[in-house]
């Protein structure tokens, strides 16, 4: 296939030129683009709520935000993929399984995309799916406690970005590596080899329709370039995949420049259905490959981590007719469908236009097999083809799209800072807006389902600069929420956000408030060491290992005084909330712990691992203001040294020392 080669010096220049672009000082100033109403219209009155839920990824900080709109209000961190002090998050001993994968425990992740579930390509309110691209794992949260109860470690995958993406109806969440690299069963090749031996794997995780649970149902074992983004088909297309490819140049070193020679790289068609139908006549084969997958139990309030030890995997070269190749305009990074499922729009970043491609002229070139040669095996459809149209000087450095659902589409361009919205069948730009500063990703309401909403976008900015009080070399990055329902789209608000968003998706409030879980039933807590009232408290040696039968009610534990616990004990308190009512918590923290407190919902249990290092008295306290008298929420530990005679003892409302020393002195 011919392909055209520019000047790299040239280029370089260019897009040196290009990052220098920014909204101009000027119009900082300018009220053009922000809404006279703008302060009426983002103010949520007290006592009332939020429009819409935003769940936002956390970038480098591996969690998930959940953000009030349109007030821009934080509501709550959800903990993914990172220990987090907070709530005890991979310190307690029920969630360190979470974060355990095929290389041990691994404490941290980098965040990207956002998936909410969809039923007919529409949000239905039941989970958040999210990508850990660093170690490669998927995540299911729910959407009914807002907790993560699921993580699937993706095998054969050098970097998970181009995750999670679902399909219309959450059969699948999709996962396309970032780095290509060679099968994990045989991974010792030179790296020089990397047209011969690295393959860019796609995951297909399923996803049971009525838990959730995942599982990896097949890998398709593609050539070694590099995914970028994706977007399930809708309506029409809702068999179809469509994933954004770049380094199709199949560069190993210098990409900036060595992934950057063709004029073209590639949205890649993949018919998943036909992948199932070979799937089930047995083209699959099973490889080698080691992953975790990590459940947690709302029942016993813990987690489990299982290693498996194969996948299946399918390979094209085998399977004719599920992949094909349609050309985009180079290093494209977004690639979205629209809510009817007919266009799908990739984003060049190095590219003037916006290439958007239909989804019946392509089905039409495949029937006519109207190829311009093939890419490994994979043939390659002529580009004015399947092409609906180009989108002319949109802007500098497309990266993502949304829609409203009026028929148009909203497009970031990170070089120029700017939102600009243009109409997908007449291909032409209605209206631009600055941003502050280097957009990257945007979110409309329901803007990647088959139902937008319409009313605000979000753009999530890189650069925050002179937006907020200075705060050091770096600053709380930006998002900005515009209202779109006009005929002109109008700068409500700037909010700071947790860690750095790449993506989010916003649905409706009163799709997800309405099935909140507000406590743990106390008579449904399976936890192994559950005390459902006080009178099952209890302390229990097992050689150096002590465990603590505890409760927490407002406002004291049971027990609050234990002894003889000994240098080389190891201590573990398991926790019971006994409270039954909404929004009450109990923290618990002990002097000299080497991990962090653990927060307990009500009617459930957690476990904080203690290894004493000192001989003395230590203090444990609630950590979760919960009364009048929370400060009063304590007690007392004591330790002695090894050997020590000490009886173990405990209690509450008693000197339990004085209780043993009367039982000693009885023998």
């Amino acid at each position: 296939m011919k392909m055209k080669y520019l000047n790299i010096a040239a280029s370089a220049l260019a897009i040196i030129g290009m990052n220098a672009c920014k909204p101009s000082a000027d119009k900082t100033s300018s009220s053009s683009f922000l809404a006279g109403d703008a302060a009426e219209k983002v103010y949520v009155k007290p006592g009332t709520h939020d429009e819409f839920y935003n769940i936002v990824s956390g970038g480098f900080n591996g969690q998930l935000s959940v953000v009030g709109l349109p007030s821009g209000r934080t509501l709550r961190i959800i903990p993914v993929f990172s220990q987090f002090a907070e709530s005890g998050w991979g310190y307690s001993e029920e969630t360190k399984p979470m974060l355990n994968t095929s290389h041990g425990f691994v404490p941290w992740d980098d965040s990207h995309h956002v998936a909410l579930s969809t039923t007919k390509s529409e949000h239905d309110g039941r989970w958040a799916f999210i990508n850990g691209n660093n170690t490669p794992r998927i995540a299911r949260v729910s959407l009914s406690t807002f907790r993560t109860e699921e993580i699937i470690e993706i095998p054969n995958s050098g970097g998970n970005h181009s995750s999670p993406f679902i399909t219309a109806n959450t059969e699948y969440a999709v996962a396309g590596t970032r780095f290509s690299v060679p099968p994990d069963n045989n991974a010792d090749v030179p790296i020089s080899s990397f047209k011969q031996n690295f393959k860019g794997y796609i995951s297909f995780v399923s996803i049971d329709k009525t838990t959730g649970r995942m599982g990896i149902k097949f890998q398709l074992k593609t050539p070694g370039v590099s995914f970028d983004l994706a977007r399930a088909g809708k309506g029409k297309s809702a068999d179809w995949f469509f994933f954004s490819t770049y380094n199709t140049e199949q560069a190993n070193t210098l990409l900036e420049v060595n992934a950057s020679q063709k004029d073209k790289d590639f949205i890649l068609a993949v018919n998943w259905k036909k992948a199932e139908e070979y799937l089930a006549k047995g083209k699959g084969k099973k490889e080698a490959a080691k992953y975790a997958h990590n459940v947690y139990s709302d029942e016993t309030h813990s987690a489990t981590s299982t290693i498996l030890n194969e996948v299946m995997t399918l390979d094209p070269k085998e399977c004719p007719d599920m992949l094909y190749f349609m050309p985009c305009p180079k290093s494209p990074h977004g690639c979205d469908v629209d809510p009817t499922g007919q266009y799908i729009v990739g984003s060049g970043k190095l590219a003037a236009v916006i290439p958007v491609f239909s989804f019946d002229k392509m089905i039409k070139a495949i029937a006519n097999k109207n190829y311009d040669g093939n890419f490994d095996g994979i043939p390659v459809l002529k580009y004015d083809a399947v092409l609906h149209g180009e989108v002319k000087k949109p802007g500098l450095g497309p990266l993502h799209t949304e829609f409203d659902g009026q028929g148009n589409a909203i497009t970031s361009f990170f070089v120029s800072s700017e939102l600009v919205k243009w109409n997908i069948a007449k291909l032409e730009v209605i209206d631009r807006v600055p941003t502050f500063y280097s957009v990257g990703h945007l979110s409309i309401p329901g803007g990647p389902t088959a139902k937008p909403y319409g009313k605000y976008v979000v753009a999530y900015n890189k650069i925050t600069k002179d937006r907020y009080l200075p705060t050091g070399p770096e600053l709380a990055q930006s998002a900005q929420l515009y209202d779109i329902s006009g005929e002109k789209m109008k700068l409500l608000l700037d909010f700071p956000t947790v860690g750095e968003p790449h993506y989010a998706e916003s649905i409706p409030a009163n799709m997800i408030e309405k099935n909140t879980k507000k406590i743990f039933k106390l008579e449904e807590n399976k936890h192994p060491y559950v005390a459902k009232g006080e009178k099952e408290t209890k302390v229990v040696r097992k050689g150096n290992e002590v465990h603590v039968y505890m409760t927490a009610i407002r406002s004291h534990f049971s027990p609050d005084n234990i002894e003889g616990i000994k240098l080389g004990d190891v201590v573990y308190f398991h926790l019971t909330n006994l409270e039954q009512d909404w929004d009450v918590p109990h923290g618990f923290a002990i002097r000299g712990a080497l991990n962090a407190e653990i927060l307990v919902m009500p009617g459930e249990t957690s476990t904080l691992k203690w290894t004493p290092t000192k001989v003395g008295v230590t203090p444990m306290y609630c950590t979760d203001f919960c009364s009048a008298l929370h400060q009063e929420m304590q007690g007392y530990i004591r330790v002695s040294p090894a050997g020590s005679k000490v009886p173990l003892s405990w209690g509450t409302g008693k000197n339990p020392v004085a209780e043993a020393e009367k039982k000693v002195a009885k023998r």
